[in-house]
């Protein structure tokens, strides 16, 4: 460890040290908004679709997404942080603002590894062996990523706490 960072861990308040060893380690799965912290963060969504989703990112970029399973990383810095962001995502009805919303709206909201104070693009970078199914999706902002949208296969292990978690909620239907 460096010397800076020696000093920032030192500096830090129990508090805010155990936030920023719990971005390190990873993210805590939420199955429904209220479970989620009110920090500012960042997560990764879990959508699920049962059938062919035509989808769009921007002008030109269309594709259609299989039935599966998908990760959508993203950012929640405004009020209310990750929990006010995930109760907007796991809504019905909501009008479409963002890309995510397309498959919100069309597929099935599982929940998501919440990452108090994290990095979406950290997230991305983490799952970087999966899919992109289109380039530009959730990332148009973004100048290092080339989507925040990621496919997850059936049997792909994917670094993040909780999965096992997740794959009960899954075949249980309970998250």
């Amino acid at each position: 460890m460096s010397r800076a960072a020696r000093r920032r861990v030192a500096s830090q308040t129990p508090a805010s040290r155990s936030a920023s060893e719990s971005s390190r380690r990873g993210s805590s799965f939420v199955c429904v908004a209220s479970e989620a912290p009110v920090d500012p963060g960042a997560y990764v969504l879990l959508v699920e679709l049962d059938a062919p989703l035509r989808i769009t990112a921007g002008k030109g970029r269309e594709a259609t997404l299989a039935p599966g399973r998908y990760l959508y990383c993203g950012s929640a810095k405004g009020p209310g942080g990750l929990r006010a962001r995930l109760a907007r995502h796991m809504r019905r009805g909501k009008r479409r603002h963002w890309h995510i919303d397309q498959l919100t709206e069309a597929g099935a909201v599982h929940g998501a590894w919440a990452t108090p104070h994290g990095s979406e693009c950290a997230h991305v970078a983490e799952l970087a062996h999966l899919p992109v199914p289109l380039d530009g999706f959730g990332s148009s902002d973004c100048p290092r990523c080339r989507s925040h949208l990621l496919h997850w296969p059936t049997g792909t292990d994917i670094p993040l706490e909780g999965p096992s978690r997740c794959e009960a909620s899954l075949a249980t239907q309970k998250c």
